[in-house]
């Protein structure tokens, strides 16, 4: 008997996490945190999880003996991981050490960087992991089921979807993938090959369904210049720090305004990583005179701070206010205590390039970054290009693929997708805690 248990990143976004049982062969596709079921009973950094049992007694993670550190007899032969966003990959930290974690090779690089830079606590612990990297073209075997990792389009380097190949036919996992980003060509492979496996089961992400804004990378790079280059001021500008694509745009935007990119320790770190991945064309943080990296106000550093703050070019609050309209700083609505001490000046903008609000909990953030705009003076434009699958293209790829089942994840509308897609495959509903019969 072949069956998916959906133990996670149903009815919601992300926590990503199904079990996928051939007689006695098991993987789990990714292990996410359900950041949804987290924030229902912790408000960070106030009240934080204790340990690993509070998030099982609370239902955050699947209660399964043998599944976590320090137990006996791991019930699983192996978690493979899709990307490195916590929603796919945060709780692999409360893993037995007898189960190996497979990811691509990138996704490798960027968990350990992250984790450097991380307080080490339950949650972020990767010692004694066996991890074993794979790329495209690869098939890994765990009994009776092949894997088959492709290459797909998202907002963070190294993603993957998966044909996970076993004695009742072939499941296709999404991941979270797109078809309007620069690499759009990636997202078609597994799109292509998927079509040529025939699916018994699509596994397939439904974000965007309800938030869709379907602008390419082009769009942000042309609309951030414009304003840029209108703009006399400071410019500051948000975006995820393992967004490689978002860095190269504000990166080329800085150049052709003769700008200097200024990038957070964080950002500079990562970055400085990825420059030995020779399958990524990422700006280098050493040596650009275009990017120079934003040294805090702090008492003590962490050691990971010394180090990327001795090779790179620094700036400090003080700089920064001395030479604001030659400069694009990035910043986060939670560094706006940075920004207190650069007064940014009349005639500056804030360009917010992430997700805009989508619940109560991130409203209410908003409105209070809000507060932060009003008292700076930043007017604020939203320029972004998501790393989710928009719904006219999410049809397509469902009409090529041809899977004779579908089940939507990674989505708060799962009855809208039903509804949308049904005229293209028989569309279920699971539910979190469920199983599936391939």
């Amino acid at each position: 008997m072949v069956q998916v248990d959906l133990l996670g990143g149903i009815g919601e976004i992300g926590g990503n996490k199904f079990l996928v049982e051939d007689s006695d062969s098991r993987i789990l596709l990714d292990f996410g945190m359900s950041l949804g079921a987290r924030g229902q009973f912790f408000s960070e950094p106030f009240l934080s999880p204790r340990d690993r049992q509070g998030l099982v007694t609370l239902g955050i993670l699947p209660d399964i003996h043998g599944l976590y550190r320090d137990e006996e007899n791991p019930p699983i032969d192996a978690v493979v991981l899709s990307h490195a966003h916590i929603d796919h990959s945060m709780c692999i930290s409360l893993l037995n050490r007898k189960i190996p974690v497979y990811c691509g090779e990138t996704t490798l690089s960027i968990l350990k960087t992250l984790s450097e830079m991380r307080p080490r606590g339950f949650e972020n612990d990767l010692e004694g992991i066996e991890f074993k990297s794979f790329r495209t073209g690869d098939n890994l075997s765990f009994g009776k089921i092949q894997l088959e990792p492709i290459h797909v389009d998202h907002s963070i380097p190294g993603s993957y979807a998966f044909l996970v190949h076993t004695s009742k036919g072939t499941i296709a996992y999404s991941g979270d993938f797109r078809s309007h980003g620069p690499k759009s060509n990636m997202t078609k492979d597994f799109s292509d090959g998927a079509e040529r496996s025939e699916p018994e089961l699509f596994l397939c992400e439904g974000t965007n369904l309800v938030r869709g804004d379907l602008r390419t990378e082009q769009e942000v790079l042309e609309k951030s210049e414009h304003v840029v280059k209108k703009t006399k001021g400071a410019v500051l500008a948000s975006f995820s720090s393992a967004d490689i694509d978002r860095l190269r745009t504000f990166h080329e935007v800085a150049e052709k305004n003769d700008r200097l990119l200024v990038v957070s320790m964080k950002q500079a770190y990562l970055l400085r990583s990825l420059a030995n991945d020779k399958h990524l064309d990422v700006p280098s943080v050493i040596g650009d005179p275009h990017i120079a990296v934003y040294q805090r106000s702090k008492k003590t550093y962490y050691n990971w701070e010394k180090d990327i703050l001795s090779s790179v070019t620094v700036k400090t609050s003080k700089d920064i206010r001395e030479m604001q309209p030659k400069i694009i700083l990035a910043s986060s609505p939670y560094d706006m205590n940075e920004v207190l001490d650069i007064q940014p000046g009349p005639g500056g903008a804030y360009i917010n390039s992430s997700s805009e609000p989508f619940n109560e909990e991130m409203e209410m953030d908003h409105e209070r970054f809000t507060n932060w705009l009003n008292h700076f003076g930043l007017p604020m434009y939203q320029i972004h290009s998501s790393g989710h699958m928009m719904p006219t293209e999410l049809r397509e790829t469902i009409a090529q693929v041809k899977p004779k089942r579908l089940i939507p994840i990674h989505t708060e509308q799962p009855e809208l997708y039903r509804l949308f897609v049904k005229d293209l495959t028989m569309v279920e509903l699971g539910s979190k805690g469920s199983t599936v019969e391939v």
